[in-house]
């Protein structure tokens, strides 16, 4: 068997030096310190004369304006193009909202990123080390639920709040396998690590930039890896995925619980790691398609109801103003603070009439199949692809990936058709900007790109 590669890797840190909102959340959250790193990642994998980059980042999301401003970055690297390239957001919601929705913008501060990870890039490509590539899967289910909850009175809440009596049942499922890739150097050791993992990167809150538990993994199992390893979570479809037990009154908003989940998984994933099998990596194939879809369906009754809305609470003060962090789960109670403010944003969302264009890139290594999605899809989309597209391969989905489709909209949730009109934020238009197929046309997007380079 030949499971042979050649690759290189990079690694830059991207702390703001400048002032900045952390993202994730509807208020501006000024960052005040850094409790831990946050970094920009570069893997390059090359075989038979094919290259493939993988860039991957510790912020909330790939834009376009990311995407685009990395790709002129490195255009003189011409072995990368899109048809090779993959750049993923481990999601977290501690790290510089560098997008120009941000309340507090400064244009530095993507040119800080985009400069750091160009440095990256090159890095990685600048060396030809050599490897081998083994795999394994594990599973880990401690850690995720579906936050998407039936109520007893037949409607479907985000987040419905811990210990809550009118919870009936999950409205869907949760992903805990967890695919493992590593590439060993000559001495046998472990360079590069990639788990993919389906759960929310949002476990801490406050002004504090972290890369969240996603941070912890990578600390703990460098520790383990040959000197100067890296490690790669691709964080998987989980847009209604998160960390939040319901059934506990625990606290799980806080450093202490990024900590216990990061190595939680370290401790799932080290166990697995004795059972590595190599790759055959004779089959190194990229992927790439680009796929267009709509905009959302606004309704004139959605678009008069928003307008009643804002008329009704036009006394009620934005979220700044009353000096609250606005959550999903004062959307779920009614407060009309989020009320307002929701109402608000869907008639800001309505107006965008433009297409998106998402650019869907991956790579088959062997038995392994990296495959990209864009913004937040939902996990039965994932696992659609994993375990009924590429049922026959070890399969990571990478969310996030190679942009939102649109140079100024930052993303957004991909739910399946079937969660449509029953309840939750992340069917509300402002959350989610586009077409109801959306998640089935991605779908079928990578079916035939399978069938197309079988």
């Amino acid at each position: 068997m030949d499971s042979s590669v050649s690759f290189g890797v990079g690694r830059r840190t991207i702390n703001p030096e400048m002032t900045v909102s952390l993202a994730g959340y509807f208020n501006a959250r000024i960052a005040t310190e850094v409790f831990d790193d946050i970094e920009v990642r570069a893997l390059v994998l090359r075989k038979n004369g094919k290259s493939f980059l993988l860039l991957h980042f510790d912020l909330i999301t790939v834009t376009d304006r990311l995407y685009h401003g990395v790709m002129d970055a490195i255009a003189d690297l011409t072995e990368f193009s899109p048809e090779n390239v993959l750049m993923t957001a481990i999601h977290t919601h501690t790290a510089s909202d560098y997008r120009p929705s941000s309340q507090v913008y400064d244009p530095a501060c993507i040119a800080q990123i985009i400069r750091e990870a160009a440095k990256a890039v090159r890095e990685a490509a600048a060396q030809n080390r050599a490897g081998a590539v083994f795999c394994t899967q594990t599973s880990d289910d401690r850690f995720l639920f579906n936050r998407r909850y039936w109520m007893k009175n037949g409607t479907v809440l985000t987040n419905p709040g811990k210990l809550n009596p009118e919870i009936d049942r999950p409205e869907g499922e949760i992903d805990p396998d967890i695919p493992l890739c590593a590439v060993r150097d000559e001495s046998g050791e472990i360079a590069v690590l990639l788990a993919g993992i389906v759960n929310h990167t949002d476990t801490i809150g406050g002004t504090e930039v972290s890369a969240d538990w996603t941070g912890f993994l990578h600390r703990e199992l460098e520790k383990r890896m040959a000197p100067g390893g890296v490690m790669f979570t691709l964080v998987g479809a989980s847009g209604n995925i998160n960390h939040f037990d319901t059934s506990t009154d625990m606290n799980q908003t806080c450093y202490a619980e990024a900590k216990r989940i990061g190595l939680g998984y370290a401790e799932t994933v080290k166990a697995a790691l004795p059972l590595l099998k190599p790759v055959d990596t004779t089959v190194f194939r990229t992927f790439y398609a680009e796929l267009k879809v709509g905009a959302a369906e606004v309704s004139d009754g959605e678009v008069a109801e928003a307008k009643a809305t804002l008329e009704k609470y036009r006394d009620v003060p934005t979220p700044a103003e009353a000096g609250i962090m606005l959550t999903s789960e004062q959307l779920a109670a009614g407060d009309p603070v989020a009320v307002k403010f929701f109402a608000g944003e869907l008639l800001r969302t309505a107006e965008n009439k433009k297409p998106f264009v998402f650019r869907l890139s991956g790579l088959e290594i062997g038995g392994i199949v990296f495959a990209s999605l864009p913004s937040e899809p939902f996990t039965e989309i994932g696992l659609e692809i994993r375990k009924n597209i590429f049922a026959d391969k070890i399969c990571f989905v990478v969310s996030h990936g190679n942009g939102t489709g649109s140079l100024d909209n930052s993303g957004g949730y991909i739910p399946n058709l079937w969660n449509y009109g029953r309840g939750g934020y992340e069917t509300e238009v402002m959350s989610n900007p586009f077409e109801r197929h959306t998640g089935e046309k991605l779908a079928e997007a990578w079916r035939k790109m399978k069938e197309g380079n079988a």
